[in-house]
């Protein structure tokens, strides 16, 4: 396999190859440790896929009932009326069908994100109007300027992925059904829920059920993503019976498959298993985001889907450290250089068993670090085609051509280099991109018409925390225009207006890392301690502090007749729409100390530990 991996990757139209040429490959006929696909490692249970090993013959041999019966057999243990879903082969081929039925003109999607809902699109002569979430601001989506950049391009369809792919950024569903209110203008709002049934920030965060009264929202969600089952190729939407009907009307007769009935029909009697492997996918994503992080210059972003998001230390190559994980330790990873919006020091890694994740740790230390654990072995970059959204490192990494800093080994080893800031509680040179900001505020991105490479420096205004909005209730009047959502605590987190990197060794702006004190200026890290006695004032500039307003500016509310003229034109394919601005939006993080109630041992759990119409089940 060392001999043709690289071809192997070259040679597909997919991010990475499928498991299948991997194993052929092999040689032995077994494919890797899989980090790369993210599916549900503890579902289906042993004796599931025993009870299809026995029916096989009967499965392959003969038709599938229509997809209108394995629907209503879905829609009956969902709670959901068939009318507002309609089943497809797979995710994909719904997105498929949503672009070409209720897409007109244009579309506007945050990037990174699944890769789909770019591509398709553009494919058909659409045009994408790509929001970019910067690193700076640890990915997180605001909405409100997304809201304002979408007036700004005249856009006619936005997406929302709740949790994103890749990052795994979360957004709270009142903030959701606020955007829904104030977007009710345009085309179609999709909300992709893809991974939701992993996410244990609110107790029910899907907005299916607000999707079905109201006449220009979708939400997508995944069935092979939440079963571990990607082959059987399966998912779903929900929408008002209207759209619903439009998307259904288009699909074959028999576009779902023999085993896509018969899991359907079996999931009945496993619910309490199910419920189960969601609670055992979330201590997991605990544990391995707190190994991971213990890497030296490895910085791991908080997560709400089943995967983790992880930026490579300063000098180390994400397609070497993929191929060279691949060969030398049988394990894939999915590295997102390809992905639009992101860059090969990222890579994507699926939660998995602690017996994987111990391997993983091995493979990447030794990658990563050789022999010894001090700082990453800088491997010799390309130096073109990197552009993290921070201007310091951009900088940073064009002026060593991606090598990184000289010496920063040496300097690690030795625990600490003369000139270089310390990161707190860690002994790990802070990069200069950290020193060049003075730790004060982060850097605003370029406009899209300057050269990446030599962006303009500004210090970005300090995020205000914002008084936190109560729940919608359907039926009551609907705020015009989207408020920012306030300070939001999931178990022994609190985000004040960015995400904050699990573990980063070096401070960004409002970033704080794990280990020092508690900071107000970015997400608080796992496990450090919160303050509950009064309200909290975030840090602005070094000069002075400015005291909170108590209302964030409201979001437009009416849609312009015409786009501005500055912003009229089409958006080049693979090239963020212009207007683009630093994220800041608080998504949430997984709670380390959440305590997590146990499944049901027997029978199916009930409505709330589904997913159901209200959203993601309550139980783990």
């Amino acid at each position: 396999m060392a001999d043709n991996v690289t071809s192997l990757f070259r040679g597909t139209a997919a991010h990475s190859p499928s498991m299948a040429a991997l194993a052929r490959e092999g040689g032995d006929g077994s494919g890797p440790v899989d980090f790369c696909i993210p599916c549900n490692p503890y579902f289906p249970t042993p004796a599931m896929f025993e009870d299809m090993a026995a029916r096989l013959r009967d499965i392959i041999t003969y038709y599938p009932s229509s997809a209108d019966t394995i629907t209503a057999e879905l829609c009956n243990l969902l709670q959901l009326p068939p009318q507002a879903v309609a089943m497809g082969n797979g995710s994909t081929e719904l997105i498929t069908w949503i672009d070409h039925l209720l897409v007109r003109e244009s579309l506007a999607v945050p990037v990174p994100t699944f890769g789909r809902w770019t591509d398709q699109p553009m494919e058909t002569g659409k045009r994408v109007d790509m929001f970019p979430l910067q690193e700076s601001g640890g990915f997180a989506l605001d909405l409100a300027q997304y809201a304002e950049f979408i007036r700004a391009r005249g856009t006619r369809v936005a997406v929302i992925c709740n949790p994103n792919n890749p990052d795994g950024g979360f957004l709270p569903k009142h903030s959701l059904v606020q955007f829904m209110d104030a977007m009710a203008d345009l085309d179609l709002i999709v909300i992709d829920e893809s991974f939701l049934e992993f996410a244990d920030a609110e107790a029910e965060p899907s907005v299916v059920q607000e999707a079905m009264l109201r006449p220009n929202v979708v939400v997508l969600r995944s069935l092979g993503k939440n079963f571990g089952l990607h082959g059987i190729r399966f998912g779903y939407l929900v929408a008002n019976p209207s759209l619903a009907g439009r998307v259904r009307s288009m699909l074959p007769k028999w576009n779902l498959n023999s085993f896509a009935e018969h899991v359907v029909f079996m999931l009945k009697e496993h619910g309490a298993e199910y419920a189960q492997s969601l609670h055992q996918v979330r201590r997991d994503r605990l544990d391995m985001a707190s190994q991971l992080s213990s890497l030296p210059g490895l910085t791991v972003y908080p997560s709400q889907g089943n995967f983790l998001f992880v930026r490579l230390p300063v000098g180390a190559e994400g397609t070497v450290v993929r191929d060279r994980m691949l060969t030398e330790h049988r394990i894939l990873v999915r590295e997102c250089g390809n992905k639009i919006g992101s860059s090969s020091r990222f890579l994507r890694l699926v939660v998995r068993p602690q017996v994987d994740v111990r391997r993983l740790m091995s493979g990447l230390e030794q990658v990563l670090y050789g022999t010894r654990r001090g700082a990453a072995v800088p491997e010799q970059a390309t130096g073109t085609g990197y552009s993290s959204g921070t201007a310091a490192v951009d900088r940073l990494v064009s002026a060593t051509n991606g090598a990184g800093i000289p010496g920063l080994a040496a300097q690690a080893l030795d625990a600490g280099a003369p000139g270089l800031p310390l990161a707190p509680g860690t002994g790990t040179p802070l990069p200069a991109a950290a020193a060049l900001t003075g730790g004060g505020g982060l850097p605003m991105p370029a406009p899209a018409t300057q050269p990446p490479q030599q962006p303009a420096m500004a210090p970005q205004p300090a995020g205000l925390p914002q008084p936190a909005a109560t729940p919608l209730r359907l039926g009551a009047p609907q705020p015009a225009g989207l408020p920012q959502p306030g300070p939001q605590s999931y178990g022994n987190q609190q985000s004040f207006g960015g995400r904050q990197p699990i573990g980063a060794p070096q401070s960004f702006g409002n970033q704080q890392p794990i280990g020092a004190p508690p900071s107000f200026g970015g997400q608080q890290p796992m496990g450090a301690p919160q303050s509950f006695g009064g309200p909290q004032q975030l840090p602005t500039a070094p000069a002075a502090q400015a005291p909170m307003p108590t209302q964030p500016p409201p979001l437009p509310a009416a849609a312009p007749a015409a786009p501005a003229a500055a912003m009229t034109g089409p958006t080049p394919p693979g090239v963020p729409a212009r207007g683009g601005l630093t994220a800041a939006q608080v998504r949430g993080a997984t709670a380390p100390g959440q305590e997590l109630a146990p499944a049901p041992a027997t029978g199916w759990p009930n409505a709330q530990s589904w997913p159901n119409a209200a959203g993601m089940g309550q139980t783990g």
